[in-house]
């Protein structure tokens, strides 16, 4: 790992301390000057080091992403960024892990049922055994509700015991529900469900899913998705019952001839509000065997801190990925503008916050530059973030996400100096504004909107790491340059990066969150989610 302790030693040498003229560094800069230490050289310098052969294209989990990240760890020590994250390093560390099915059977009284056909099990849902899970009878127990206003458990001997259960709760003839007394639903979800009948003892949940049909369409595309899933500690899947969703034919041979039976004690509930059970003679046997491989990506953070006691408290969060997809066999997925780009911009933009603060004149709130990995498997990184937030969320006033700005797509080739803006005005008409008028007065670049249209059917504002916060009730702004004929091929490379377009794109994301970070109110939402 030397020769990157060297590359940040020349950043730090021959780039940082010369930001600005010598006859500017004891004086206070302008916003202007602060935004032109952003410059091509710099800026290719991180990028053609990120998108080295050296780096293995970066794929979360691989030695190569942790050299990238890494590499942007020793780049925020050399301009004196603290170090905030997990043991005093610069990183939040992450698990990340991927679940299916090694084997999953049902068999009712001898006869198989096909998963994703006549029922299905999440994996993420299930702790899973090795030994079959027997049982000589099935008890139904109403829709599986352990509360103090209603509860399908009361009087009920559950312990090692098979249940069966209906999705959703009780409503009585006026659309009231027996658990909250109002037409207001009660919080009592599947996940909750599970954690009851855990605690009660239950040894295995059949639930008779409503919804069957729709549902099992979305769990075959989940099961058969190699996307990963941050690892949650304690892993919450142990907390759950066993359990599957069974269709209502499944639900039919699992309980005979006593379905009539089962509908009378349903209705009774319903009726009434009280629960009524029923034990059915059945002989029914699960296994549930899982696979799970786990690998470790790390988010990296730079923290500016606020200079203003009464603002500091705020955060702004600057993001890009940098991970990608890695290799396939001696292939190697650069990923330069697959975000190399994104990633040297944000070096950048904290560059310029970072001297800003060096001469006395830093931002008033508080600035997060966050590199997270994990991106190119489903938005992880920044999930786990807006999870395990190291500042609190309602603090956090937006977020600027900047995600592939180094290469001119088909429709702007005469044009080069434009960005696509995404989600601005989805929940703030002031971050909207804040950044038109940021372009006006310093970049004029051309904004684009076209992927901001609601029925965009490219879907771009859910699919870059903004949309964590921006699911959170967080502004958010997301900066995209379009996609190109080497988007995620391995002729995505440095030399076909467009430096001078990347140094405006840079400077106006600077100028956004400087306004941000430095105006007297905070943004407000204003936009209904």
């Amino acid at each position: 790992m030397k020769r990157f302790i060297f590359a940040a030693g020349v950043l730090l040498i021959a780039g940082f301390p010369a930001l600005l003229p010598a006859q500017m560094r004891t004086a206070v800069p302008t916003e202007v000057e602060l935004a032109a230490t952003i410059t091509t050289d710099e800026l290719k310098r991180h990028l053609i080091i990120l998108a080295s052969d050296e780096m293995e294209g970066r794929e979360t989990g691989t030695a190569g992403q942790l050299k990238a990240a890494e590499y942007i760890a020793e780049v925020f020590a050399s301009w004196g960024l603290p170090a905030i994250g997990d043991d005093n390093t610069y990183f939040q560390q992450i698990v990340f892990k991927a679940e299916s099915w090694k084997q999953i059977e049902l068999s009712i009284n001898g006869k198989k049922y096909r998963h994703l056909w006549d029922y299905y099990a999440s994996p993420s849902y299930n702790t899973g055994s090795a030994a079959p899970l027997q049982f000589k009878e099935v008890l139904f127990l109403g829709y599986g509700i352990d509360d103090a206003a209603y509860s399908d458990y009361k009087n009920a001997a559950v312990r090692g015991k098979a249940i069966l259960i209906y999705d959703g709760e009780p409503m009585d003839a006026n659309g009231d529900s027996y658990v909250t007394g109002t037409k207001n639903k009660s919080d009592w979800s599947i996940e909750r469900k599970l954690e009851a009948a855990k605690a009660n003892g239950v040894a295995m949940v059949f639930i008779i899913d409503t919804q069957f049909k729709e549902n099992v369409a979305e769990m075959r595309k989940t099961l058969s998705s190699t996307r990963l899933k941050p690892a949650q500690a304690g892993t919450p899947e142990t907390g759950y019952a066993a359990n599957c969703h069974i269709s209502s034919e499944t639900a039919k041979a699992l309980l005979g001839g006593q379905v009539k039976k089962l509908v009378k004690q349903r209705d009774k509930i319903l009726k009434k509000g009280r629960p009524a059970g029923l034990t059915v003679p059945v002989v029914a046997e699960v296994v549930q065997i899982k696979d799970t491989r786990s690998l470790m990506g790390q988010n990296v953070l730079g923290f500016v801190e606020g200079s203003d006691p009464a603002l500091k408290d705020e955060v702004l969060v600057v993001s890009a990925h940098f991970d990608h997809l890695g290799k396939r066999g001696d292939a190697i997925y650069n990923g330069a503008d697959d975000n190399a780009s994104g990633t040297s911009t944000v070096l950048e933009v904290a560059q310029a916050f970072m001297e800003a603060k060096r001469l006395g004149a830093g931002p008033r709130r508080s600035v997060l530059f966050l590199l997270v990995s994990g991106e190119e498997k489903g938005l992880l990184g920044s999930q786990y973030y807006a999870e395990n937030p190291l500042f609190p969320l309602q603090n956090t006033i937006a977020n600027v996400n900047v995600d592939m700005v180094g290469r001119v797509d088909a429709k702007h080739e005469s044009t080069p100096n434009y960005i696509y803006v995404i989600g601005a005005d989805r929940l703030s008409t002031e971050l909207h504004r804040i950044n038109e008028e940021a372009n006006a007065t310093y970049t004029n670049l051309e904004l684009d909107y076209t992927y901001n249209a609601k029925n965009d059917p490219n879907r771009y504002y859910y699919r870059s790491d903004h949309y964590n916060f921006a699911e959170r009730g967080i502004p958010a702004v997301f900066y995209f340059s379009g996609t190109h004929e080497d988007y995620h091929r391995t002729t995505d490379t440095a030399d076909k990066i467009n430096y001078d377009k990347m140094v405006l794109i840079g400077r106006l994301v600077f100028h956004t969150a400087w306004e941000l970070a430095n105006r007297d109110k905070r943004i407000e939402v204003d936009v209904k989610k």
